[in-house]
């Protein structure tokens, strides 16, 4: 059974049923603070290479646009997507400030490659 912990190493009282780790945003919009899988899940090693950045190249298609920005995550991050790539729905975009989805037809990839985020 794997267990939710937050980024900044806390593990929360109802980590299963809270619907974040906080309410509260930085000043470009992203949450303070993020799920991940705890340390002891992570350490049980990866099915993908730990990537630490990714582009908004928008939804796969011709029409697709995204707005180009690299956005690099903390390490705890960037290990969940490592462990479990389908951990999370959506991902946070430093060029637009917003959260937007991941996976097969998410509006991310990997730097420097082709491979879409959260697949």
């Amino acid at each position: 059974m794997t267990t939710r912990c937050t980024a900044r190493g806390d593990t929360p009282e109802n980590p299963d049923t809270a619907p974040a780790p906080t309410d509260r945003k930085l000043s470009d919009g992203q949450h303070a603070d993020h799920w991940v899988l705890c340390e002891a899940d992570r350490a049980k090693g990866f099915v993908r290479p730990v990537r630490m950045s990714y582009e908004h190249v928008g939804i796969p298609g011709p029409n697709g646009k995204g707005c180009g920005t690299v956005t690099r995550m903390p390490r705890a991050c960037a290990e969940t997507y490592a462990r479990q790539p389908g951990y999370y729905g959506a991902t946070f975009c430093c060029g637009c400030g917003t959260y937007l989805p991941v996976g097969a037809d998410g509006e991310f990839v990997w730097e420097g490659t082709t491979e879409r985020v959260g697949t």
